[in-house]
Formats: structure tokens, C-alpha cells, sequence
């Protein structure tokens, strides 16, 4: 007997920016807070794959991070609205999260850190944003809006899943699903194996040599962000580095999703998603068609990168043994 998986009746919750955008850019810096402290403590991973958050059943995790011979967690729970950090002999130290300036979590933060013995020295300039203010002295963000916090991380839940079946895919190189704390965006990304030209940089407060060893092969990448710095909504995006000739022109599903020539991107509304018959199905056929002009326009290898689901079922097909 199989039993399908029950899917919440508001697994897609509503998110307009304009009703937690405060809390949006504070959580925002306070996941930076989070993966820099990952960022101190971690061997490089290739596209820094190894600074990254992820998902789980109750918020975000760093997983165990090294610190000498100990390993320590730190994990923000967007049920319960607390943050912990657990260590693996045993100890466990954490913060009610509610509305606090940045400069204040940062405080906490560290001394919840020192408490523990775990003595890590962090850039405190925020990355990829104009004019940042250094956490310790942050005290103009200091929202926290715990419905809208849980909201988006409902989102990240779902869309977690439904990036992971999309990755299921692809056999070539592929990235995880992960949460860049840079931006603020859960993203998975194809590789088509080959090199790409060196990127040219420019993001704000990025050093160019992270983003053109991120970009160091050809991509065709994807994710969720919840808008802020200056986009206007939450939205699904695909992108493909380098952009072959013809992408922008790509027909493209569903109706609702275009190319953004100011992002360089296609861009799927997120409320269109939500809104649409079969979500889940709206979604992967977005994820899916963007990809296919990616890797066709730009000649990648499909037949060796993608899984053959028509052969795979027939390797597993039954095999009837005589008695």
C-alpha cells in the first residue's frame, strides 16, 4: 500500500513585500550574520557551495560547521522563533528571535557564541548591498514580524521540494539546493560541464574573484527570492551564464513568466505561481522550459546530462522469475 503525500491547504502562502519588507531586509542581514560565521569557519567548496544554508522542517540550518576538533550548529527556527546554536559536546545556547536592531542580534549573537567557547571573527560589512551598514552598528533594521518570517519560510519549504524533483533530472554536475545568504535566495544550478568565459563582476561588496569562480563553468541556474533591493515582489527566476544567442527570445511556460532585460533574467511572479491551477506543475514547467532553452540554444551535451526516465524505467522494469 502507497501513501501520497498530503499537501497543506495553504502550502503557498501570500507574500507582499510591501507588508514585511522592514522585516525582509532585517532577517536578510541576520542570515548574512549566520552563513559569515560558516563562511569563517569552512574549506573553500567550489562556487562557494560551502557557505550556504539550508532548509529544514522547522527554519534554516548552517549544518555542523568545524571549530578545531569540535563542530558546532546554528539553527533558526521559524516555528518557535528562536535561534540555537548546538555544539557536539553537548552544550546548547540560543535567543528568543523578535524585534531587535541588526547591531542588537549581532550582540546576542556573538555572545551566545562566546558562551560556548566558540571565538569567530566575521567581516561585519554586509555583501551584495549598496551602502551597507556594518552589523555592530545597525540600528535602523530591527523589524521582525514573526507571521511573514514563517510565510517565507513555508515558501522555501515548498519550493525546496519542488526544485529538489527538478534536480532529480539532471545527471551532470548539479549544485544542491541551497539557501545564498548574499542574496537572499534559495537557488539550484546545472552545469554543462564546460568552461565559461570570466565573469565580469560588479556585484556590490562581492569581491569579482568570488563571482568568477561561481561562474568559473556554463550554467543554467534557478531560484526563489522574496524581492527587496529595488524589485518590487516575490518571484521565481532562471538564468543561464553565459546567455547563448536567442535566450531572451525563448518561448517559455507558463503565460505569466518573461525575460527581464534589466535582470537578464526570466522571471516567474510569484503570486502568479500560487494562483495558477497546479502550482506545483506551473512551477516545474517554468523550471523545466527555461532550462531546455538554456541547454539547447546553448548546444550543451543533453543526452549525456539528463536522465532518460523512459530507459530508467525500463532497467527497473519487473523481471518475472520462473517457479
Amino acid at each position: 500500500m502507497t501513501t501520497q503525500a498530503i499537501q497543506p491547504a495553504d502550502a503557498w502562502p501570500s507574500l507582499p513585500l510591501e507588508a514585511w519588507s522592514n522585516t525582509c531586509a532585517t532577517l536578510h542581514l541576520w542570515l548574512q550574520m549566520i552563513g559569515k560565521i560558516k563562511l569563517a569557519q569552512t574549506p573553500w567548496l567550489n562556487h562557494s557551495w560551502h557557505v550556504t544554508l539550508r532548509v529544514t522542517p522547522r527554519g534554516v540550518t548552517t549544518l555542523s560547521i568545524p571549530y578545531g576538533g569540535r563542530t558546532f550548529q546554528i539553527d533558526l527556527d521559524f516555528i518557535d522563533h528562536q535561534l540555537t546554536i548546538q555544539t557536539n559536546d553537548g552544550r546548547k545556547a540560543g535567543f528568543a528571535l523578535e524585534p531587535q536592531s541588526v547591531a542588537t542580534f549581532y550582540k546576542r549573537l556573538m555572545e551566545t557564541m562566546a558562551a560556548l567557547d566558540l571565538q569567530v571573527t566575521i567581516n561585519r560589512r554586509p555583501c551584495e548591498l549598496v551602502d551597507p551598514i556594518r552589523f555592530n552598528e545597525d540600528e535602523i533594521h530591527n523589524a521582525y514580524d514573526a507571521d511573514y518570517v514563517n510565510r517565507f519560510w513555508r515558501i522555501l519549504v515548498q519550493a525546496d521540494r519542488v526544485f529538489s524533483m527538478f534536480r532529480t533530472r539532471f545527471i551532470g554536475k548539479c549544485s544542491p539546493v541551497h539557501l545564498f545568504w548574499g542574496a537572499q535566495d534559495l537557488a539550484v544550478t546545472r552545469f554543462s560541464g564546460r568552461r565559461a568565459p570570466l565573469h565580469r563582476g560588479g556585484i556590490p561588496n562581492l569581491p569579482d574573484w568570488v563571482t568568477q569562480e561561481a561562474y568559473s563553468h556554463e550554467v543554467s541556474s534557478c531560484g526563489f527570492w522574496p524581492g527587496g533591493n529595488s524589485f518590487p515582489y516575490a518571484a521565481f527566476y532562471s538564468y543561464a551564464y553565459p546567455e547563448p544567442m536567442g535566450f531572451s527570445r525563448a518561448t517559455v511556460q507558463p503565460s505569466a513568466a518573461f525575460y527581464s532585460k534589466e535582470l537578464s533574467e526570466f522571471i516567474l511572479p510569484y503570486d502568479a505561481m500560487r494562483e495558477s491551477a497546479s502550482p506545483n506543475d506551473t512551477l516545474l514547467n517554468f523550471l523545466q522550459t527555461t532550462y531546455e532553452a538554456a541547454a539547447t540554444l546553448g548546444k550543451w551535451d543533453r543526452a549525456a546530462l539528463e536522465r532518460d526516465y523512459a530507459a530508467k524505467k525500463e532497467v527497473h522494469k519487473p523481471i518475472e522469475r520462473d517457479r
